[in-house]
């Protein structure tokens, strides 16, 4: 029988420790007693809690569990190199998603039964370490402070947005829903309920962040899909959200395959923090095989929209023929919307890029311990900073699509002071305009008349 006691010293600093993985491995080389191929540790452990030095313990989970042992032994196996350690991988052992509590103490026992052949060919073990995985006290504090910030910064422009748009005659088009219900998701992605494990024991938190996370991607993939569509469909076919179901169908069909992956695994640590679906082959199997696969979607789904925003681009292109026929003040004011539009198509292709990268390595990251000699890392900058571009880029999308008080008439004409007017037009409007969609909308249509 081992036991340990694990004191949360982020309890003393009123900081918050979100995320605790444990690994352990211990095994030395003894002539006789080798560590046969496929050996498996059966162990029995138990996890229990208190917040003083004098309370009894309470029992949070316990569990019989099973981990498959890969050990090499580099030297040659004879009796002067007894005592030697196996170089063995590491075993993944508790995840828990919140560390309300003082003091955590681990019993663990490794049972022996020789008639049902239980910890059998594990040969002699003399030591256990473990390996702490846990979110510090400076990221803890820097994370709560964006995400304290950013939700109102959120919901004031998305509540301005939409004022925006109902103040209008027109009834919303699909491009300014959608960029409500992307404002949406960022908003409920930043809520921070974290706040509340200072004081509640939720040990789902885990499982609720990685569902905002998943309604976040499916909504920020679903939006750049129909964001470059409605700048290349015709008239007629605009403002239908029908007409992107072959696009949008795959992003929810995978979001929902990511749901029922994580709740394989997280979803069964709400009641057992031991369990592991990388502890099975067959469970290592499928868990890297959805990583791969999810990796190479991500990737073509970014070709796809390279393809779309460079459809955008030849149709803008092929519009900017009709700009020498406009007067002065029209062709300034169209030159100015072309160019902001294409300056956010690339803003908007460098965060594609920077999410798929920040998908693809943070889905390796989740398994990095598994993954032998390969190791992939995210450090806390990184994740940060990605999370601060979400939220830039969605401010950025609700401020430049609200519609504009300003009106642009058509009957100016060239001559100093059509000219005058142009350059003032270039440099206050904004993409959007209060009697209809974006006028690069109406522009980019097949459709649309000159």
């Amino acid at each position: 029988m081992a036991g340990a006691i694990i004191e949360n010293m982020s309890t003393k600093k009123l900081v918050i420790v979100g995320v605790t993985l444990l690994l352990f491995q211990a095994f030395a080389f003894m002539v006789g007693g080798l560590i046969e191929e496929g050996a498996m540790a059966t162990i029995d452990v138990g996890l229990a809690y208190r917040d003083d030095t004098v309370s009894e313990w309470t029992e949070m989970a316990h569990s019989f569990e099973q981990r498959k042992l890969n050990c090499n032994f580099t030297t040659t196996k004879t009796f002067e190199n007894e005592g030697r350690y196996y170089e063995c991988d590491l075993l993944p052992f508790m995840e828990v998603g919140s560390v309300a509590h003082k003091y955590y103490l681990l019993n663990i026992r490794l049972p022996v039964n020789e008639r049902k052949k239980i910890n059998v060919g594990i040969g002699e073990i003399k030591d256990i370490r473990f390996v702490g995985i846990h979110q510090n006290g400076g990221f803890t504090k820097v994370w709560f402070a964006m995400k304290t910030f950013l939700t109102p910064s959120i919901l004031i422009i998305m509540i301005w947005y939409w004022r925006r748009i109902t103040l209008m005659s027109r009834p919303p088009v699909l491009l300014e829903k959608v960029i409500l219900a992307l404002g949406i998701s960022m908003t409920f992605i930043n809520i921070p309920v974290e706040w509340f494990s200072i004081g509640f024991n939720w040990t789902w938190m885990l499982l609720f962040g990685d569902i905002r996370q998943g309604i976040f991607y499916s909504m920020l993939l679903s939006f750049w899909i129909i964001f470059c569509g409605e700048h290349l469909m015709d008239q007629t076919e605009r403002n239908r959200f029908s007409v992107y179901w072959k696009q949008v169908g795959p992003i929810v069909f995978g979001s929902f395959c990511l749901f029922i992956f994580d709740m394989c695994e997280r979803g069964v640590q709400l009641t057992n923090p031991f369990y592991s679906i990388w502890a099975s082959d067959v469970g290592t199997e499928l868990a890297m095989a959805f990583i791969i696969v999810a990796g190479i979607c991500a990737c073509l789904y970014f070709l796809f929209l390279c393809f779309m925003v460079f459809q955008v681009f030849r149709n803008i292109s092929g519009k900017r023929t009709s700009l020498p026929a406009m007067s002065k003040a029209r062709r300034l004011h169209y030159e100015g919307l072309i160019f902001r539009f294409k300056f956010l198509m690339l803003v908007t292709l460098t965060c594609a890029a920077m999410t798929v990268i920040f998908f693809i390595i943070s889905q390796v990251n989740e398994g990095h311990w598994h993954w032998g000699e390969h190791t992939v890392q995210v450090n806390s900058a990184f994740f940060t900073g990605i999370y601060g571009m979400w939220n830039l880029y969605v401010f950025a999308i609700m401020f430049l699509y609200a519609p504009s008080h300003k009106r642009y008439g058509d009957e100016q004409t060239s001559g100093d002071a059509g000219g005058n007017s142009g350059e003032d037009i270039q440099l206050t409007t904004t993409i959007t305009h209060v009697d209809g969609p974006s006028e690069i909308y109406k522009m980019t249509g097949k459709a649309a008349q000159e």
